[in-house]
This record gives structure tokens, C-alpha cells and sequence, in this order.
């Protein structure tokens, strides 16, 4: 099966067999090996100095995490959203009781800093502003280094970033670039199956931590800081995920960082021309913010997602991300992060050439 969602997605065959490592006591020295070196390796894939905290959840679980230990309730956030993943920031933001600003842009566009910087310098109240760095559902990525410099230019609130389907693939940076929060997921470039979150917290950001008062228990950052000083997690981890981790940051290591990035953005641009190639149109409206990670298109009129998803998957064994929201029905979205190639793209394209033709031929 080619599986060419943008979450999970296929995993090497050395990760496959790290999972079916023995079970070991996750309060024993095994453990605390095996703990040490995935965070100590997370740091480096990260990019960051900034303690890396191991969590058992989902992506949106880290989003969850950042927002109840970073804020209190009543506190002022600006939710800058480009799509459905940002929609969902916001959410989790409104549902613990902040006081939500919104700046959505529509679907298909990148973020505009200079917005950002505006209804910061308007609300000097607004103590965080949440976004998203790489969009999955509209194959949009923000120029989050522009974003991170107009957050600091105009009042610095705390920054925290999506970087679920971004870090791992794409260069992110921040330490340098001020990020207070930067939040990941391991079913993405990382190789790994669904099912740990890690955030890179920043000195602001635990400072901030000290403050906050939203109620949270399993996701408290003291608690996990607290364990990971002892190499352990405060709650029962995800062990067999965590021999996987080992295995897959060992891999990526392996291949260096720049070596990395640069295959990713290889890949997308080749994915984009493919499709060019085939008529179709991409959902990033201006190409230089198309991601590295996931590329959206939009099917042609009249012709059925349901139908298209289905053929791929039985015919050819190529599984593609549907639209979501607004979307659903009306774009496809092929994932190309972490375990990927050009042949696994080639497969895919030309598994589309075949079933458009029939779709076209049907409509005629």
C-alpha cells in the first residue's frame, strides 16, 4: 500500500522491527537509557537548547498541553489560522475559557506578518498568539521566520507555534528565532506511528508556566520536567513507541539535517510539477508558501473525491488525504514527509493520470 496521507505515514522497515522490541519496566535503568537518548536526539532534530518535553498524546494533544500551561483564564490570544488545523488551535484555546482573538485568512493563503504585527500593536492585552506553521489541510506553509520577527517587533507575547507536520521535515529554528513553544508529533517526518506529542519550551514560556492557572493534571509541564530529570515520564509512556522513536532519529540523524531539508524540498517541488503536468490546480495560491510536507490540489469539476479516493485505494493501492471543512469533497492532498521518494510520487501521479482520464471520459 502506498500510503500517502499526511499523518501517519509509512514507517522504514529497522522502525517497524525497533516496535517489536521486549517490554521492559518503563521505572528501570532500560527505560532511562532508552528515554535519554530520544530526548537528548529530539534536541538536535528540534534545532534547540531548550528543554524538549515527551509527552503520550496525539498532535493535538500538544496543542492542548501548550495552551493550558502556558495561560490562565481571561487571558487575551491571538489565533492566527490559514485552515482547518489552526480552526482547531483556536478551539482548544475558546474551550478553556481565554479570551480568543481571531485573524483567519482564507483557505489556500499564508499568513500576512504584517497583519499579525497590526492587531498585536492594537491589543498591547494580548499575552500569546497561537499559529500554525504548516497547514495540512490547504498544503500551505507560513513564513513562520517573518511571523516569529513581527510578533517580537510588536510587543513580543508569547509565541507559540504548530510544528506538527513542519519540525522533523522542514528548518525550523527556535532558539533563534524566538519560538516559546514549538510543538511536534511523531506520526509525521518522524517516522513514527501516532501517538507522542513533544514540545520544545522555551525560558519565556516556563516562566510564563509558573503563572498560568487553567486546570490541567496529565499534561502538566512541571510534572513532566520533574520525571525527565530522571530520564522517566510522570504517567505511564508509550515504551514500544519510544524504541521506535530511537530508531527513526538514529535514521535521520544518519542522513544530517541539511540532507534532510533538502530532500523534502525536492520532494514537494516535484510532487507540484507533477500535478502541473497533469492539469490540475494546487490550493496554495501563491506557490512560494506551497508546503514540503503535503501538497492539496483541487480536483477538476464535476468529478467525484469519493469516487477518485476509492479507485486509487482499490485499484492502484494508493491512499490520498481527502479535503476537510469547506474543502471536503473538493480537493485531494498527497503527504510526502518522512519516509518517502520520488518513486513513491511517481506511483502516485501516475495512479492519477489513469483514474482522472476515466473520471473525465464518465463526465463526458
Amino acid at each position: 500500500m502506498n500510503l500517502r496521507t499526511p499523518g501517519p505515514t509509512p514507517i522504514p522497515p529497522s522502525v517497524a522491527q525497533a516496535l517489536a522490541q521486549p517490554m521492559i519496566n518503563h521505572r528501570g535503568p532500560e527505560f532511562e537509557a532508552l528515554f535519554a537518548e530520544v530526548v537528548a536526539n529530539l534536541q538536535r532534530v528540534f534545532q534547540t537548547q531548550h528543554e524538549v518535553l515527551v509527552l503520550t498524546a496525539s498532535g493535538t494533544g500538544g496543542l492542548e498541553a501548550a495552551v493550558v500551561n502556558l495561560f490562565s483564564p481571561g487571558d487575551r490570544v491571538l489565533a492566527v489560522s490559514i485552515g482547518n488545523f489552526g480552526d482547531r488551535f483556536t478551539k482548544i484555546a475558546e474551550v478553556y475559557g481565554t479570551d480568543v482573538q481571531r485573524l483567519r485568512f482564507p483557505n489556500g493563503h499564508a499568513a500576512d506578518p504584517g497583519a499579525i504585527a497590526e492587531r498585536l500593536r492594537a491589543d498591547p492585552a494580548i499575552k500569546g498568539v497561537l499559529v500554525t506553521h504548516n497547514e495540512t489541510s490547504t498544503g500551505v506553509t507560513n513564513d513562520l521566520e517573518a511571523i516569529t520577527r513581527a510578533v517580537h517587533e510588536a510587543g513580543a507575547p508569547l509565541l507559540v507555534v504548530d510544528g506538527i507536520s513542519s519540525v522533523g521535515s522542514l528548518d525550523v529554528r527556535p532558539d533563534e528565532w524566538g519560538i516559546d513553544v514549538l510543538i511536534a508529533g511523531s506520526q509525521k517526518g518522524w517516522m513514527v506511528p501516532p501517538g507522542i506529542t513533544m514540545l520544545a519550551v522555551g525560558p519565556r514560556a516556563w516562566e510564563a508556566h509558573r503563572h498560568a492557572r487553567l486546570p490541567r493534571y496529565y499534561f502538566d509541564f512541571t510534572a513532566a520536567h520533574k520525571s525527565a530529570q530522571k530520564h522517566q515520564t510522570p504517567w505511564t509512556p508509550a515504551v514500544s513507541l519510544l524504541y521506535a522513536f530511537r530508531e527513526a532519529l538514529r535514521l535521520m540523524l544518519a542522513e544530517g539535517l541539511p540532507a534532510l531539508f533538502e530532500r523534502h524540498r525536492r520532494l514537494g517541488a516535484y510532487t507540484r510539477a507533477g500535478l502541473r503536468e497533469l492539469g490540475l490546480r494546487l490550493v496554495p495560491v501563491d506557490e512560494r508558501y506551497a508546503s514540503n510536507t503535503v501538497t492539496a490540489f483541487w480536483l477538476p469539476e464535476r468529478c467525484s473525491a469519493d469516487a477518485v479516493q476509492e479507485r486509487l485505494r482499490a485499484e492502484y493501492g494508493v491512499v490520498l488525504a481527502e479535503g476537510q471543512g469547506e474543502l471536503q469533497g473538493k480537493i485531494l492532498r498527497i503527504g510526502h514527509m518522512g519516509y518517502v521518494s520520488e518513486a513513491d510520487i511517481d506511483a502516485v501521479l501516475q495512479a492519477l493520470r489513469q483514474v482522472l482520464a476515466t473520471q473525465a471520459a464518465t463526465r463526458a
